[in-house]
């Protein structure tokens, strides 16, 4: 089956810029050699050793460690790409993907957009304008706030009017990022502060709505393909209902233990949405359903998936090459909709520690084994030797195991996490290996009894039990960098070095400036990370339970509580970066 219509009259691309990092830059790059096309990458300091920096035609620095700095940095990407001479730019998930005037700033620069127009982004990244597409189209839905709620007290409000639980989610934001969920209602005005930290951390903007949230709802989506010329595909299903904070850990398609009835009323609801809005591209349609059979529209991501290797298993379909061909101006064929063939399985092999409630771990990578055989793919960003920054996200790399049906995949699924070796850094990889043994995920009976909230609730004392908290990595700190212009044959290059390399002649970088914990009212950073936000004052008297910091990691939120009740003394300024153990504060009982 051919996905495309032939066609000659297609826009021509020879270079193209991937505006990302990590195991999607080589995803595209990898595609893009494929298609005949140089790949120009860009990178931020922590990633000038990454495999997608060395594994590009071109790289080039974007001068920071931060994401706001870099990957978020249009102007940065924008020159670079002008003087790089690209004629296109992809990019990826997360950062600047779902952003209209990023994608707007290039098309007006004359390069080539691979997503949807920024208008469509405008009203289908606008979480509430989708839902108001998806009123229009008759769209399934759970009710919701008719715009961004102003403030923590609003959010209350709507809390008390509609009961609970409710989801607060960044209206501008993606991938779990900027998403709480709240059960109780003394929680709401502190989580509604956290979503629109985190969301303007991770998307530069901070508004934020709120919708009832479905209580142990499964996660379903539709994988959707538009052309530039009106067609509109959906592609398969798949299931994410393994979350920890709202951050997929496990996926598969296409979607088990749906009823015909329920993956027709997806398929047609996802179409509608993506049709009336005009989408091209690859894009996603996200629903929930819970046990009773409700079904709610959630949101659309236009962009490509983390998760889009177990539709591209079952399906056949290349889903990074179609986006290309589909911004070149191709069309598709009219009866180009895959049949699902078998089963995939993605595992997120995340720098997380499952033992010390899933905290991000950044650090070295002293071991990386990964397995083989039949049905084993592995999208991989990291390499032994190298690190994880904990500027950026924890994902390592994902593993997708496909089999002929659910049950061998499964099987082979087993065998691979048992092969994976991962050594320095800690890993999911003990929760993966956990998660396989148990009957509501392998459906012992016919009962698919994983649901969103189930790591934290229904499987929380196994995992426990299963699970010892990994040894303690203090991660390497990050030094500025020594910038310097030199000519090489009358052309000018730039230079770059950790600071003290010169004049110290190694590779040293500075540590943290801080005192290891030894007393029992001491509070330590669990994470390595910033101390973004004190929420008690120097002083204070605190009550056990009362969070009193916020440490951000890897572009997600831990909230620090008082282990005990006293009179609280700060060891830190807010906005310092810490080790992982470092002493923030004391507690005097």
């Amino acid at each position: 089956m051919t996905l495309f219509h032939d066609s000659a009259d297609l826009r021509p691309i020879a270079r193209l810029l991937i505006a990302n990092r990590g195991e999607i830059a080589l995803r595209v790059i990898r595609a893009c050699r494929d298609m005949g096309i140089e790949t120009i990458a860009v990178y931020a300091d922590p990633d000038r050793d990454a495999p997608f920096v060395r594994m590009a035609d071109h790289a080039y620095a974007l001068d920071g460690f931060r994401p706001g700095d870099t990957y978020l940095d249009q102007r940065k990407i924008l020159d670079i790409a002008a003087r790089a001479g690209a004629d296109t730019i992809h990019p990826g998930y997360g950062f600047l993907s779902e952003n209209a005037d990023f994608a707007r700033a290039v098309q007006d620069a004359g390069i080539i957009w691979v997503g949807p127009d920024p208008d469509v982004i405008d009203a289908l990244g606008d979480k509430i304008r989708a839902r108001e597409i998806a009123q229009a189209v008759g769209a399934p839905l759970v009710a919701g706030s008719p715009g961004p709620v102003g403030s923590g007290a609003d959010a209350l409000a709507f809390a008390r009017e509609h009961g609970l639980p409710i989801a607060i989610k960044a209206a501008f934001g993606g991938g779990g990022r900027g998403m709480k969920v709240a059960w109780d209602l003394d929680e709401v005005e502190d989580l509604f502060d956290s979503a629109v930290r985190e969301a303007v951390t991770a998307f530069g903007r901070g508004e934020c709505f709120i919708e009832q949230f479905l209580d142990r709802p499964r996660h379903i989506e539709a994988q959707v393909l538009g052309d530039r010329h009106g067609t509109v595909k959906v592609l398969g299903t798949r299931d994410c209902s393994l979350q920890r904070r709202n951050q997929k850990l496990v996926e598969e398609a296409p979607a088990p233990f749906l009823t015909d009835d329920q993956r027709d009323r997806i398929h047609q609801s996802a179409k509608a949405i993506c049709a009336h809005a005009g989408y091209s591209g690859a894009g996603t349609v996200e629903f929930l359903l819970s046990a009773n059979g409700t079904i709610s529209f959630l949101e659309v991501n236009t962009r490509l998936q983390v998760e889009h290797p177990v539709t591209e298993e079952t399906t056949g379909v290349d889903l990074v090459t179609a986006m290309i061909r589909v911004a070149q101006g191709a069309a598709i064929a009219d009866d180009s909709v895959p049949t699902p063939r078998g089963h995939a399985i993605e595992f997120r092999i995340n720098a997380e520690d499952p033992g010390r409630g899933f905290l991000p771990t950044p650090g070295p990578i002293d071991l990386w084994q990964p397995p083989g055989g039949p049905g084993i793919r592995l999208d991989s960003g990291v390499e032994q030797g190298g690190q994880v920054a904990g500027s950026f996200d924890s994902m390592m790399a994902k593993l997708i195991v496909t089999g002929q049906d659910r049950e061998q995949a499964l099987a082979r699924a087993a065998r691979a996490l048992d092969e994976f070796r991962i050594e320095g850094v800690a890993s999911v990889l003990p929760f993966h290996r956990a998660v396989l043994t148990t009957p509501e995920f392998r459906a012992e009976g016919g009962d698919f009894g994983v649901h969103c909230r189930w790591i934290e609730t229904d499987f929380a004392d196994r995992l426990a039990a299963a699970v010892t908290p990994a040894a303690r990595v203090t991660p390497v700190t990050e030094a500025p960098m020594m910038r310097l212009s030199i000519e090489i044959d009358g052309k000018r290059h730039d230079l770059a070095l950790p600071q003290g390399m010169l004049s110290m002649g190694s590779m040293a970088t500075p540590t943290t400036d801080t005192i290891e914990a030894a007393e029992p009212g001491d509070i330590t950073a669990p994470v390595a990370g910033t101390l973004s936000l004190w929420q008690a004052e120097d002083g204070d008297d605190v009550a056990e339970g009362q969070v009193i910091a916020v440490i951000e990691a890897m572009k997600m939120e831990t909230r620090i509580e008082a282990h005990c009740a006293g009179r609280l003394t700060r060891k830190v300024e807010q906005g310092q970066t810490l080790a992982h153990g470092a002493l923030i504060a004391v507690i005097t009982t």
